[in-house]
């Protein structure tokens, strides 16, 4: 991973995009993929990712011990000017005739935006875990900026906590890492940026944002068709491309292939329960060495082992049993960086439950996941996405909640790389952060890992009702890795 740019030379704004004008109409519309997050959401279904954060306690209180709230949101302000889109809310286009846009949010208050609660002395993990179950539970207000920071103090042994969470349309699992980057300094000394001053946009009007809509949808496929047409005069060139995508569309929709049903997809509730799993990363990179395949390889091994021994204690059957499993993938490249939106993909992953050797587990997995990228089972995803710019808004609408009744995959497993170096918020270090992926309406188990400090951090999303066990898959995770850590240590 690259080195952290030294807080002193601030990153470029996030988000900026394009604005509107009156003379040029040009928008900061949702893309598809972005849009396709308002239509899955429900009560029972809020589409934010999120994350709940420990930091040591002492650098947040003041001389008399209380919580340094002002100078918190100060600190936040201070660097809103750096991704602009925070300060924006969604304004849909009338009769629902394209995709919403983001203006300025001319009452934004980031006051409402970064809370403080706390829990009654000493506040243990469970309580913790809790509290980010039920604030993870509640829908964003979608007429306000789509991101809440909630500060958690009463942790016992004095440590404060950070419970935050981003609407999905906003951004994407690595795009929310570099948010946070922007956020929290690399450094105990805090930074404060001379923000420039704000003066939020008027919004349009909402007939002349119809009009223009209307004239993009007509503009927009002429656009698509000289694309292609442009493609197609290099026929070499086209002919591979399109080899390329069948190959990869063939390995990513296969009628075939339909995830067994289970008890891991029930339709879920509104309520959540939260767990969490630490496991070293320098286990799994042994275990890496010894086995072979990737480190997403090795901790998809994990989690399977983990649900496996759930299973077990559900008493369903696992023999033969293969889980079918979503696995997002970045397609966002160097010069997406620090872009709020989403720039991801995925890949469909086998998770044969059936086999007690964790060995021979990994060995399969390591064979699909080689066998999926050669087959570029990514970049099929990743075009079927696209192809949603060109979809009449009430189809993709339809379409995105039809995702919801799924029959292709058993749950998602997210693995996001973060980083290896001390993060500060306040001049306090972050000492664990665990993240959160939103669940689907027939997905009651969602698990979400992100590296930090020379750990992989897993966050456990679960629907209080189905999944009131998911302690024990967050046990069987950490058993799983580190009977692979002991075979691995075995020698040859």
């Amino acid at each position: 991973m690259r080195e952290p740019r030294p807080r002193s030379s601030l990153p470029r704004a996030i988000g900026s995009g394009p604005t509107y004008d009156r003379a040029v109409a040009s928008y900061d519309r949702l893309t598809a993929l972005d849009a396709s997050f308002l239509h899955l959401e429900r009560l029972e279904t809020p589409m934010h990712v999120g994350a709940v954060s420990v930091f040591e306690g002492a650098p947040f209180r003041d001389e008399s011990g209380s919580f340094r709230l002002a100078d918190v949101r100060e600190l936040v302000a201070s660097r809103l000017h750096l991704i602009p889109r925070f300060r924006k809310k969604i304004m849909g286009v009338p009769f629902g005739q394209g995709r919403p846009i983001w203006v300025d949010d001319e009452r934004f208050d980031v006051g409402y935006h970064v809370r403080l609660t706390a829990l009654p002395a000493p506040g243990s993990r469970d309580q913790l875990l809790t509290l980010t179950s039920r604030i993870q539970a509640q829908l964003l207000d979608r007429t306000r900026p789509l991101w809440e920071l909630w500060f958690v103090d009463g942790l016992e042994g004095g440590d404060v906590a950070l419970i935050q969470k981003t609407h999905h349309a906003l951004v994407d699992g690595v795009s929310g890492v570099d948010v946070a980057t922007v956020l929290l300094d690399f450094t105990p000394e805090p930074t404060r940026p001379d923000a420039p001053p704000w003066t939020p946009e008027r919004a349009p009007d909402s007939l002349q944002l119809l009009k223009d809509t209307l004239i993009e949808r007509v503009t927009e496929p002429a656009e698509f068709v000289r694309t292609a047409r442009r493609a197609l005069r290099g026929p070499r060139r086209a002919i591979a491309q399109t080899r390329q995508l069948a190959t990869s569309l063939q390995s990513l929709v296969n009628r075939e292939v339909v995830a067994p049903r289970t008890s891991l997809n029930r339709t879920v509730g509104r309520h959540r329960r939260f767990d969490t799993v630490r496991v070293s990363l320098d286990d799994v990179k042994v275990a890496r060495h010894a086995f072979g395949g990737t480190v997403n390889d090795v901790v998809l091994t994990g989690v399977a082992g983990g649900l496996r021994r759930l299973f077990i204690a559900r008493e369903e059957p696992v023999e033969g049993l293969v889980l079918r499993v979503l696995v997002p993938v970045s397609v966002r490249d160097d010069s997406q960086r620090m872009q709020l939106g989403n720039r991801v993909s995925a890949m469909v992953v086998p998770l044969d439950i059936g086999e007690p050797d964790p060995v021979a587990r990994l060995a399969r997995i390591s064979a699909v996941t080689a066998n999926l990228k050669e087959r570029d089972q990514a970049v099929g995803a990743a075009f079927l996405l696209d192809l949603g710019r060109y979809a009449v808004p009430t189809l993709l609408s339809l379409a995105a909640r039809a995702t919801h009744h799924q029959p292709f995959v058993n749950l998602v497993v997210t693995n996001v790389p973060g980083p290896q170096v001390p993060l500060y918020c306040m001049g306090a270090r972050m000492v664990e952060a665990y993240p959160v992926v939103p669940l689907s309406h027939n997905l009651t188990i969602g698990v979400a890992v992100l590296s930090y400090l020379g750990q992989l951090h897993f966050g456990l999303n679960a629907d209080a009702d189905d999944a009131p066990d998911v302690g024990v898959l967050a046990a069987g995770i950490e058993q799983s890795f580190a009977e692979l850590r002991k075979l691995a240590d075995q020698p040859a």
